[in-house]
């Protein structure tokens, strides 16, 4: 017995010991643009930029590139505490919003992001195969477009097969309101074109979680879009869709989706090894 709880503890003694070793860096404000590109256009300068969270004494960590929200019209990046300190690099990205651009020019800038952190993030001893697409509400709208409809990465010359798994929080999956806002469309008449990530529903598409606020607390139709976005990938054939609905939680669900988001990274972690 006393073995045993010898055992117990020096095995505690060791996880604990492992994480106080594990020290973490934020670097701030990283264009994801090249500099000619910055540099010729003050709201790229402005907008365009990211801050990356990492482990430095760890090699191969997986990397969660995280969206804000904000209706394509306000927010701004941060580093959700709830994804700190879980082994893993948090990538937070700005994107430039409208009124001041319209559509595509944020998703390409959501693309852009993505494909720097492919490019680079070996560099801060990150696994660019185990790169995980996320965001709330735009944020998510973002993620699942520039996970499902490759061309926009393929501009950078990636392949979205590439993204290790897609976990948008609350998202659109039809059209976005402000796009349809853009044309003078009314919000409650729902579109489903190419800038719908319904629209680009495929087989091959990397696993795609889903996660929603509580249907009767939602957005209007939000979680009813995600349904159908979860029905049809099954239909098409692809093997790794799944949906969660938080019961209890409205739109604003980040707090109770976060552990979702890092049981998932593990999950395919495992999967992959």
């Amino acid at each position: 017995m006393k073995r045993s709880l010898l055992i117990i503890l020096l095995a505690t003694s060791c996880l604990i010991t492992q994480a106080q070793q594990t020290a973490y860096t934020t670097l701030e404000n990283i264009s994801y643009y090249p500099e000619s590109e910055s540099e010729a256009d003050e709201y790229i300068k402005e907008r365009c930029v990211l801050d990356i969270y990492y482990p430095e004494n760890k090699k191969d960590f997986p990397t969660v590139v995280w969206f804000h929200g904000g209706g394509l019209t306000a927010g701004n990046k941060f580093i959700p505490e709830e994804l700190k300190e879980q082994g893993m690099a948090v990538v937070a990205v700005n994107y430039r919003l409208y009124p001041k651009i319209k559509a595509p020019v944020y998703i390409e800038d959501a693309a852009a992001a993505v494909a720097w952190v492919f490019k680079h993030i070996e560099e801060f001893g990150g696994d660019p195969d185990m790169l995980f697409i996320s965001g709330h509400s735009a944020g998510g709208y973002l993620a699942s477009m520039v996970g499902l409809d490759q061309r926009w990465l393929k501009k950078h010359d990636i392949d979205a097969n590439r993204i290790a798994g897609l976990i948008p929080f609350s998202g659109h999956t039809i059209t976005h309101f402000t796009v349809r806002k853009e044309r003078g469309i009314e919000g409650t008449q729902p579109v489903v074109d190419d800038l719908a990530p319904l629209y680009h529903v495929r087989k091959d598409a990397p696993p795609l979680l889903l996660i929603t606020g509580d249907r009767e607390m939602e957005m209007m139709g939000r979680y009813e879009e995600n349904a159908y976005m979860w029905r049809m990938m099954k239909v098409v054939g692809h093997p790794d869709t799944r949906l969660y609905e938080m019961d209890g939680y409205g739109h604003n669900m980040l707090t109770p989706a976060y552990p979702l988001l890092i049981k998932e990274v593990r999950r395919i972690m495992k999967l992959e090894n």
